[in-house]
């Protein structure tokens, strides 16, 4: 503790004879590094506020690296890390974390078609093109609901949506039953694109397709660019519904993705 003292104290007896030298007034210099401290904390504040402010705003469905977007348009400029550090550690604004996907195993394709639609989503006449995929909807008990949804590609609206406890053939034949009751439509007419997953490649379903004639149209493995407006729809339906409520009941979440799909 001597030590530690005698060093402070050369120090301090350092910078005063520095700034002696220097003409420099000492209550001056200390009263400088306050005042700039308090512009620190005052500037610091700002940025809170300004945080909260777009975290309220977007319902708390932006992590950190989106939050430094927003406050770039407002003229802040800070890194990522310190925005991190400023959310969490200090704010303690949590974004909507994503949930990990159930795990699954692919299973034996059928018959795999070729893509029809080569990333071109612009249709000229309802009812011509529809997009469907399936996706994981979360209970608050950790239950997992599967969805199959069809839009038409024509105005990126949903015809069809289908929620239920597995994710099978039989799942996806009844969202497209429903499209076509919904819309009432020549399914001859139709070209149906989707992924490789084992319920549209499925024996089962190629058959009920062929059947009606039913045009099948596939994404390529491992590309979801080659259905995006899928994609793009589950995205919003899960950054505006999903993680905004806390669903105890099949029955409750069926409903509240029924309303938000058509209304």
């Amino acid at each position: 503790m001597a030590y530690r003292f005698i060093d402070e104290h050369r120090g301090e007896f350092g910078l005063r004879w520095l700034l002696a030298h220097m003409g420099i007034c000492v209550n001056a210099y200390f009263n400088y590094l306050k005042q700039r401290k308090a512009e620190y904390k005052t500037q610091r504040e700002e940025v809170f506020d300004e945080i909260k402010t777009v975290y309220h705003e977007v319902d708390g469905i932006i992590g950190h690296r989106s939050m430094r977007v927003f406050l770039e348009r407002k003229g802040i400029r800070l890194s990522k890390t310190t925005i991190h550090k400023y959310m969490n550690k200090i704010l303690h604004l949590q974004c909507i974390c994503r949930r990990r996907k159930p795990g699954y195993r692919k299973g034996h394709a059928h018959k795999v078609f070729p893509n029809l639609l080569g990333q071109n989503f612009v249709v000229e006449q309802p009812n011509r093109i529809w997009c469907t995929d399936f996706t994981y909807l979360f209970l608050q008990n950790g239950a997992v609901r599967y969805n199959c949804t069809i839009i038409d590609l024509y105005d990126r609206s949903v015809v069809a949506s289908v929620n239920d406890r597995w994710m099978t053939s039989d799942l996806a034949i009844r969202a497209v039953n429903k499209a076509l009751a919904c819309t009432g439509c020549d399914a001859t007419k139709l070209i149906l694109h989707s992924d490789q997953g084992s319920q549209f490649t499925s024996l089962e379903f190629v058959l009920y397709c062929k059947e009606l004639g039913i045009t099948q149209s596939m994404s390529h493995a491992g590309c979801p660019y080659d259905n995006a407006p899928m994609e793009r729809y589950y995205n919003t339906l899960k950054a505006e519904l999903i993680y905004q409520h806390y669903f105890e009941a099949a029955e409750a979440l069926d409903h509240a993705v029924s309303e938000y799909a058509y209304y």
